[in-house]
Parts: structure tokens; C-alpha cells; sequence
């Protein structure tokens, strides 16, 4: 076995041997997403390069501890990347970070997202054991999807040493669309241009001092592009202008995000067809309706996870207010009996001295 391996492999074994909860850790640019950080620091930074990578083959095997700013380098190279567009925040983001937040930028409605991305995964799990699921093609899963459910497990269910991914080309031609539209047009639009032959790849609703824009983004072949261009209207942006606007879109860093005066950031998924939902303050809009982000106050927690109920979706508490660490509801929302019956189970399973992140994805699991 690899000496760093080995390493990891015996401290964990160690940790569980004495009930030494581990916090795992990458590049510390997620540190802020999920609940209370605990446990001895487990660091995969040891854990970096690429091991193999088949331009042509669509694959790439690399360590959980690559940077993932390394990672798109090299793809962007062979003129390839990660089409889910996967948040960097602060800078310092790795490749297992990454996988185990789960997260997707705005892409993902058009595209898919990060799980669907996962073709195989290494990991160590509680018992200090080295197991390896799935492989470098589609065909190598089946059965029950291990690779998959580390992907948004927040490490809870072991640490990952190293992920092959599905990689696409880089898309020959971009366009993007300005509309002055109100909530409710810019999701009808949004929903009917969903049912048509259009090369959509990001969309982002903003209400901006009172002005009500909505971003459309267009990815694909030339001509399709340019032809979306002719049908939809609006007007046309400089690429080299708004690109650095959607990197910010994708790191919740827009200037929307950015005044939150000490309110709390949720995250609604939701059913993209919802309607307007009821909510403190018009929302920012991504994922052609699929994603609604919504700055409140710490006693909005009940109203915010009940309108994304009834649009079929869920609240996450994302960041919470400058004033204090963690909401009294938790960042999550609870789990349905049967479900929370599964997810302990599987923790059991794969740690069954409960050592690995405990507590980040519920306060008592």
C-alpha cells in the first residue's frame, strides 16, 4: 500500500480504537458549509496529483487532495472541464472537498450535477479498511451506487483518497442574454424556453436596487448558439465581460451576496416550474427556477423551509448571519423517519466508531 496510505489508514484505525472523533479537511474552503466543526484534524493535502488522465477517453483519476483550480487547469489544456461548474469560495478547494460538498454552480440545472460526474471512488473507511467502488466507465457501476452516495456525504461516511470523474469538451461556442424581466415572467420564460430545441446552460434572476434582470446563458454549437441568439432576443453580452460574473454566480460572491447586512443565506431547491414563492425579499433565481437563494432573518428558519416544501424542494441554512455561528433549526432539514433510519445505518456501516465529521451533516448524527 502507498506510505501515506498506510498513514491515514493506521491514525484511523488509532482514532477509532479510542473514540477520537476526526475532522476531515482539504483545502478549508468549505469549513463554513454544514454544522459545528469538531474532532482532531484529518488533512488530505498529502493526498495530491493526477493519477491517470484519457483526453480522449472522457476520464480522469485524480487524489483527493489535489488543488481543483490544478485540475482544471489540466483539463482546460486538452480543452475539456467539469460542465457542473463546481464552487471554489475562498480559493483553496480540493478535488475530495469537492465531491463530498456535493455542490454545483450554475450549470448544473442544463448539465447535471456533480454525483452524476462520479464514475468511481477510493475512500478508507472507519475501520481503517482501503475499499475502492466502481471504476472508469458507466458500465463498472451497478448494484448499490457507493461512489455516488460519498458525493454531498460531507465525509461522514469515510475519508476519499482519490475519485475518477467524467469530463466533457469545452463548448465551441457561449452566449449570454440580458432580459429586464420580473420574477414571475423571467420563471415562465424560463420554463417554456425548458421545452424547446435551446442550447441553455445557466440562468441567474436578480432583483438589483430594484431593477429585475435575468441572465440567460447559452452554451453549444456555433450555429445553435447564434441561432438561440436570433429567437430569444434580448441583448447580447460580451463574453470576456460577464465571465468573470458567473465565476462570482458560481462562488455566491455577487454583489447580492455580498449584502446581507448579517441576515442568514438560504438555499431552496425546488421543483424548477415552482411559481414566485412567498418569501421575506425577492430571491436570486438560478437554475431556471431550480434554485432560489434568500437572505433572512434568523427567525424566518420556519417560513423558509415550509414555502420550499410546498414547491416540492427543501431549506438549507448555507451561511448563516455574521452575528452567530449555527441556527437553533439546524443547517439541514430534518430527515423523515425512514430516511434518517437509512443514513444511520449507512453510518454504522462504514463508521461504526462514529470518528469521521461528526456531527457536520445533523447535530446527532
Amino acid at each position: 500500500m502507498d506510505p501515506i496510505l498506510s498513514q491515514l489508514s493506521e491514525r484511523i484505525r488509532a482514532a477509532a480504537a479510542h473514540g477520537t472523533p476526526l475532522r476531515i479537511r482539504g483545502g478549508g474552503s468549505k469549513d463554513f458549509y454544514g454544522e459545528q466543526l469538531q474532532g482532531e484534524l484529518l488533512e488530505t493535502a498529502p493526498l495530491a496529483g493526477i493519477t491517470s488522465y484519457e483526453p480522449s477517453e472522457l476520464v480522469v483519476t485524480v487524489r483527493a487532495g489535489t488543488p481543483l483550480g490544478e485540475l482544471e487547469s489540466v483539463l482546460a489544456e486538452a480543452g475539456q472541464c467539469l460542465p457542473f461548474e463546481p464552487p471554489h469560495f475562498a480559493g483553496g478547494a480540493t478535488v475530495g472537498g469537492m465531491v463530498a460538498a456535493g455542490l454545483s454552480g450554475p450549470a448544473r440545472a442544463s448539465v447535471g450535477s456533480a454525483r452524476d460526474y462520479v464514475l468511481g471512488l477510493s475512500m478508507i473507511n472507519g475501520r481503517g479498511e482501503p475499499l475502492t467502488f466502481g471504476g472508469q466507465v458507466m458500465k463498472n457501476v451497478a448494484g448499490y451506487d457507493v461512489s455516488r452516495l460519498m458525493v454531498g456525504a460531507l465525509g461522514t461516511l469515510g475519508l476519499i483518497t482519490e475519485v475518477s470523474l467524467k469530463v466533457l469538451p469545452v463548448a465551441p461556442a457561449e452566449a449570454t442574454l440580458k432580459f429586464e424581466l420580473g420574477q414571475a415572467q423571467a420563471l415562465q420564460r424560463l420554463h417554456t424556453w425548458g421545452g424547446k430545441p435551446l442550447p441553455l446552460n445557466a440562468s441567474c434572476w436578480v432583483d438589483d436596487a430594484g431593477l429585475p434582470i435575468l441572465y440567460l446563458r447559452l452554451r453549444g454549437a456555433v450555429a445553435a448558439v447564434d441561432a438561440a441568439c436570433k429567437t430569444l432576443g434580448g441583448e447580447r453580452q460580451d463574453n470576456a465581460a460577464v465571465a468573470a460574473d458567473w465565476l462570482l454566480c458560481r462562488d455566491q460572491r455577487l454583489q447580492w451576496f455580498e449584502q446581507r447586512e448579517g441576515r442568514d443565506l438560504w438555499r431552496l431547491s425546488v421543483a424548477q416550474t415552482a411559481p414566485v414563492l412567498d418569501l421575506p425579499e425577492p430571491p436570486l433565481v438560478e437554475w431556471h427556477g431550480g434554485l432560489r437563494w434568500v437572505r433572512a432573518e434568523a427567525g424566518d428558519a420556519a417560513r423558509l423551509r415550509e414555502a420550499a416544501a410546498r414547491a416540492g424542494g427543501h431549506a438549507t441554512l448555507f451561511a448563516p448571519g455574521s452575528n452567530r455561528t449555527i441556527a437553533a433549526a439546524g443547517r439541514f432539514t430534518p430527515l423523515a423517519a425512514p430516511l434518517d433510519r437509512i443514513h444511520r445505518d449507512l453510518k454504522r456501516e462504514f463508521d461504526p466508531a462514529g470518528i469521521f465529521n461528526r456531527g457536520r451533516m445533523y447535530a446527532n448524527l
